[in-house]
């Protein structure tokens, strides 16, 4: 492995600067490939873009960049992405600073921001050595996600092609699923969250595995035939209470299940009404498995529980003996469960000893 520190001109880094589909991101006289397949899009915002191109007008320095040394003589970019493509984008006339554009300023400012010197580590070495580096080394600015340094490590056809349904700024998977699934795909969102329910957890094995696949359609299937199951489960979208419910988990488990839809939606609308119900992201899930944990129910207070215990005189009345507990040996509990529409209040509480309230918890 070796690495040598090199000066280069704004001037050469944005030569030959091309954004397409076609021919990628490249710059540098077209021997720089900005954006290789585990990198991220561009994702830097008006304040950040500014920020670099503000710092380049006043001549302060900017962080060193990365670049890794192809075998053909080329070169790509390890760290550095995000800062190259704001000073092209400026320099081709793309965005405006201080209101005004590159082809705005004075021939001699215009001389100024070509003529300033970049600073950039070319690094050479294995394909492990380029990765391992710029796992090490992409600290700053707005760090990977961990599903980007996965697209990295697993880089091939089948990340290109999932990246092309799942990774860009409204892609596919995010006109189908954006009421039901929440980040952002640019940030590899949707992406790790389809890997996730397809492979029951194991991302970097399902990845491995479909590293050379010539694309990724089996995983795009697999995410659409979520969200329709989702849509014809949930007859009405409502954005608040289902995004972020892994879906994906609960199709794997209940997609042969026959569900009442109407039902479904009557007791949806019931649930959202209860003031008992203080978790309404876990309705969905509840519907679909019983378990009242998601709904994370309202619990006593600890005046009502002091007021139990009192009229009790601290005697739980599952105890054959009516021994008597202190009050942090007990714990409260509805007298009318919940789902038979006990309310949380003090005339519905009772205060059972750990070992009698645990017992009734599991009937």
């Amino acid at each position: 492995m070796k690495i040598e520190l090199h000066e280069i001109t704004v001037r050469e880094l944005t030569e030959g600067y091309e954004d397409n589909a076609e021919a990628g991101v490249v710059g540098y006289g077209g021997k720089l490939d900005i954006r290789p397949p585990y990198q991220r899009e561009f994702i830097y915002g008006p304040k950040e873009r500014d920020a670099v191109i503000n710092t380049i007008s006043n001549h302060f320095p900017l962080n060193v960049m990365y670049w890794s040394v192809r075998e053909d003589g080329n070169f790509e970019v390890i760290d550095g992405q995000q800062r190259t493509i704001s000073i092209c984008q400026y320099v081709k006339g793309d965005f405006s600073f201080q209101k005004l554009y590159f082809h705005n300023l004075p021939d001699d400012k215009q001389e100024q921001i070509l003529n300033y010197k970049l600073m950039v580590y070319r690094c050479t070495g294995t394909d492990s050595d380029r990765l391992d580096r710029f796992r090490t080394i992409n600290i700053a600015g707005k760090p990977l996600t961990d599903q980007e340094l996965k697209n990295a490590v697993y880089a091939g056809s089948w990340v290109s092609d999932a990246k092309r349904y799942f990774s860009k700024t409204g892609c596919a998977a995010y006109q189908i699923g954006q009421d039901y699934l929440d980040g952002a795909p640019i940030r590899q969102d949707y992406m790790e969250r389809a890997i996730d329910w397809i492979s029951d957890g194991k991302i970097e094995e399902y990845m491995g595995k479909h590293q050379h696949d010539k694309n990724a359609k089996k995983l795009w299937e697999y995410y659409q035939a979520v969200i329709e199951w989702v849509a014809a489960t949930f007859t009405t979208k409502r954005s608040k209470i289902m995004k972020g419910v892994p879906w994906g988990i609960l199709y794997n488990q209940f997609k042969d299940r026959t569900f009442d839809t109407k039902k479904i939606e009557i007791e949806t609308v019931k649930l959202i009404d209860d003031e008992e119900v203080t978790n309404q992201k876990g309705i969905c899930r509840y519907i679909l498995t019983r378990d009242e944990k998601y709904l994370s129910l309202r619990t006593f207070s600890d005046k009502d529980k002091q007021k139990a215990y009192e009229k009790q005189k601290g005697v739980c009345p599952k105890c054959p003996k009516k021994k008597r507990w202190e009050l942090e040996e007990m714990e409260a509990d509805h007298i009318t469960p919940w789902h038979k529409g006990g309310k949380t209040v003090v005339e519905n509480c009772q205060m059972l000893c750990k070992d009698h309230n645990r017992r009734k918890s599991g009937q």
